[in-house]
């Protein structure tokens, strides 16, 4: 399983990883030149790396965040949000025109969901997502 993960992860940054990532990383610059926004910078740089590689990754809700983290997405989306998510929207329709693409496609979807409202999330591995999930709550490492 996880050969397959490295091969999608692989096809994806060549295919559609740097496309999006470079997105999400000028989102980031333009966000950290101010000083009030530098949250939607780091917001955005999170996103450029699991853009990246997303294979093998989940986004989990962080069971820490609360109001400010709905206000802060609220003008996430005014500033940024919007045309990310058209792009990572307009991509997913375009990779699923073929059946190979179907697969990165989703993927295009998975990160315009997550382009909607990224503060208060967290990336995670898939293996970890319950974990995560709970507030990592009694979890006990893979020795």
């Amino acid at each position: 399983m996880e050969i397959i993960r490295i091969i999608l992860n692989l096809l994806w940054l060549f295919l559609a990883g740097w496309i999006s990532a470079l997105s999400y990383a000028f989102a980031g610059v333009i966000m950290c030149i101010l000083i009030v926004t530098i949250p939607f910078g780091i917001a955005a740089f999170r996103l450029a790396g699991y853009a990246i590689w997303p294979f093998g990754r989940t986004v989990v809700r962080d069971p820490g965040s609360g109001a400010p983290s709905t206000i802060g997405n609220i003008l996430w989306f005014i500033l940024a949000g919007w045309w990310l998510v058209l792009l990572q929207v307009g991509t997913g329709i375009f990779y699923c025109l073929t059946i190979i693409g179907i697969p990165f496609g989703i993927a295009n979807f998975k990160l315009a969901r997550l382009s909607i409202n990224p503060l208060g999330k967290k990336v995670v591995p898939v293996e970890y997502a319950d974990a995560a999930r709970e507030g990592w709550q009694g979890y006990v490492p893979i020795q």
